[in-house]
């Protein structure tokens, strides 16, 4: 893992408990299922089925950590280059990828049925199609009514959650993360955290171009646009980056800087599913109610 400020691991101390996810069952030997990419690992978990292997299992840890995966879970290899192989040996039932996402479907086609889920449907609402792909994979493996019950248990978070965040309701909140020492990510119109915040009453600073996926990189110049707004920062293992732009004139005289509006926190997975929208949720409270 990597360094983070002090106030940065108390944030984490805070969440933990709240992070916890109902341990995955011990896979059949029918439920030999690969994940290739980490949208499906979440569809996968909220069935309570554990993968056989992920791909890419070092920056899971980084970019995503909930759910968190069984100790014995293999590691495949790249998102986009995965050993196809060691897949081949482990003679799997099912093969789970994200669409338009690392092999061509024909070579992973090869080795077992394979399944495909899209971080939204062309509507620019991940949220609303994780549900549906949610759907999809348990009627796949004939576990409907944990999808069911699943959904049921996000609709109840995000309700409570709505009304815990009512008094920021018309506060616009900038959510961001470092790329680099001049670049930021920042989130808009068609991305997963967007259709959460607005079930949840609240507003998105970012009014910019956004990429299929709901995101802009974006020089840290263009940050200035947004004004004195509420900015919630994602945390990646890129402790060095911020230390390097926090120090600088350009970052300093940023507004919302200046006015202390700059909270850093937890990483969340961007093109994630529910867990993701959960997590969200979770660091989001905890940075806008402890301030």
């Amino acid at each position: 893992m990597f360094d983070i400020s002090r106030r940065g691991l108390l944030t984490a101390l805070a969440l933990s408990p709240l992070m916890t996810i109902r341990p995955a069952a011990a896979q059949p030997d029918s439920q030999r299922i690969l994940a290739l990419e980490w949208l499906p690992v979440e569809l996968l978990m909220a069935l309570g089925v554990a993968p056989l292997g992920v791909a890419d299992l070092h920056n899971y840890a980084i970019w995503v950590g909930d759910p968190v995966l069984p100790a014995g879970t293999l590691d495949l290899g790249l998102r986009t280059e995965p050993n196809l192989e060691l897949m081949t040996q482990l003679a799997p039932s099912l093969i789970l990828h994200s669409n338009g996402y690392g092999p061509a479907v024909d070579k992973l086609a090869r080795i077992a049925p394979t399944m495909g889920f899209d971080l939204n449907s062309g509507d620019g609402k991940p949220f609303t199609t994780a549900r549906t792909s949610l759907h999809a994979l348990g009627a796949r493996l004939g576990l409907e009514a944990q999808a069911q019950a699943h959904l049921q248990w996000v609709d109840g978070e995000v309700a409570a959650a709505r009304e815990r965040l009512r008094p920021w309701a018309q506060r616009p909140l900038l959510l961001m993360s470092l790329m680099d020492p001049r670049h930021a990510i920042t989130f808009g119109k068609g991305s997963l955290f967007l259709e959460v915040m607005e079930q949840l009453g609240l507003r998105n600073a970012w009014q910019g171009e956004t990429n299929f996926w709901g995101s802009a990189v974006v020089g840290l110049e263009r940050l200035a646009e947004v004004g004195d707004v509420e900015v919630i920062c994602f945390d990646h293992d890129n402790e060095r980056d911020m230390q390097q732009v926090t120090q600088s004139a350009l970052w300093q005289a940023l507004p919302f800087v200046r006015s202390g509006r700059f909270r850093r926190v937890p990483a969340v997975w961007y093109y994630g599913a529910t867990y993701s929208a959960i997590k969200f949720i979770r660091v989001l409270e905890h940075a806008l109610e402890s301030h």
